[in-house]
């Protein structure tokens, strides 16, 4: 039985959530990010978008290339708000889904024409989401996620295609390989030196010669642009977690000490997050007493991946927490309501240079093979002794305190 995979995506997503609370943003160019010069557009309306601006772009060039666009602050907690309600209509209608990131979903609805009709279920779906929740959202749909996601893409804003069973190749053949999933900005520009400007090049290319240009990805990208692409998708699951635990030697009631090792937690955890192309929308710190009692809390956060949002977080818990003053035996930090990738690094409260700092210390972590690599001075000692829970997504080696850098 051929797969009938359904890609939905909210169009301009936090821009249009503006637009709800604020009509005046209709129809006019809109930049929603950080507001100074050193901000960063987090989204942009299309018609912000037809003077050159995209997302990730600094605001200062956005401002220069569209004067007269109107500026928005943002609203995380509005955004994972309206995101929730979205992803629980279609829970609602849907078997199998994955939460892509806080603006986009992938359906499986295999086996489904034979009881409802995969066409009109959904549109019905599309339809409903657009009536209940007022923000536009496009769709793609063939027998796979790559060729719906890029059919979502190509009927923009505010539309919906569908790549009729065994049209995909050609479908795809004259759309430029930036198309494709898995084709940044480098991968792009080596296949441009290599004269493949478009899908149907690839198409042609032997499957060796792509693979020995690109590697293993070379295999998966080739076998993309052939409109072949057998990705299961990951059904979302509103309470998987990841978390961190330590039980001390000794139980103490330094103060100081428990605060830098849930510091440390909440780094480590973060860096997790981003390695998994993970989001977590939900915080609990949990602290076990020397008499075993043991007390946790949590908080409702916006969608984040970031180490200083789920350090502030984290401590702010924990000072509610640490009501009792007495020896501690375990502490531990839990990420929980994950969902895939999408916004890595918040682009409504960082500037580009907090961005480019947490690439490059990522980059840095991954290539050496060590998270513990660069931390925060304060913290440093704490690293060793940290138990990872549940799943983390790397299995990064510790690494001695003297191999670390400050």
């Amino acid at each position: 039985m051929e797969r009938s995979i359904v890609h939905l995506d909210l169009d301009t997503f936090f821009v249009s959530v503006e637009r709800l609370q604020n009509s005046k943003l209709c129809g006019k160019p809109v930049l929603v990010g950080g507001l100074s010069d050193r901000g960063v557009v987090a989204s942009c309306s299309y018609e912000a978008r037809s003077f050159g601006v995209h997302s990730g772009m600094s605001m200062k060039i956005a401002r220069r290339l569209c004067p007269e666009a109107m500026l928005v602050r943002g609203d995380s907690g509005q955004y994972s708000k309206h995101s929730k309600i979205v992803t629980e209509i279609i829970r609602e209608k849907m078997p199998i889904v994955e939460k892509a990131s806080i603006d986009e979903f992938y359906l499986d609805m295999t086996g489904m024409d034979k009881n409802f009709g995969i066409d009109k279920y959904s549109r019905e779906l599309r339809e409903t989401i657009i009536k209940n929740t007022g923000l536009p959202i496009s769709m793609g749909l063939s027998i796979n996620k790559t060729v719906s996601k890029i059919a979502t893409g190509q009927s923009k804003p505010n539309g919906q295609y569908r790549v009729p069973q065994g049209d995909e190749k050609g479908y795809l053949a004259p759309l430029s390989i930036r198309k494709l999933p898995m084709v940044g900005n480098e991968t792009f520009q080596v296949l441009t030196e290599l004269g493949i400007k478009t899908i149907a090049t690839m198409q042609q290319m032997p499957q060796e010669a792509v693979e020995k240009v690109l590697g293993k990805n070379g295999t998966t990208l080739w076998l993309r642009a052939q409109g072949i692409d057998y990705t299961p998708l990951k059904q979302y699951h509103e309470r998987e977690s990841i978390s961190l635990e330590r039980t001390f030697d000794k139980d103490t009631i330094d103060v100081a000490a428990l605060k830098n090792i849930v510091m440390a937690m909440a780094e480590q955890l973060a860096y997790q997050l981003r390695m998994g192309n993970k989001l977590t929308a939900c915080i609990t710190v949990k602290l076990r007493y020397s008499d075993m009692q043991t007390y946790s809390k949590q908080q409702q956060i916006p969608y984040t991946s970031c180490d200083h949002t789920l350090i502030e977080r984290a401590l702010h818990i924990f000072d509610k927490l640490f009501e009792r003053r007495q020896l501690v035996r375990l502490v531990g930090v839990r990420c929980s309501h994950l969902v895939e990738g999408g916004h890595q690094i918040n682009l409504l409260d960082d500037s580009v240079e907090i961005i480019q700092l947490y690439q490059k210390m990522d980059y840095l972590r991954k290539k050496y093979k060590d998270s513990r690599l660069i931390t925060r001075a304060a913290i440093m000692d704490q690293l060793d002794n940290l138990d990872t829970q549940g799943n983390p997504f790397n299995g990064d080696p510790v690494v001695p305190p003297a191999h670390r850098h400050r």
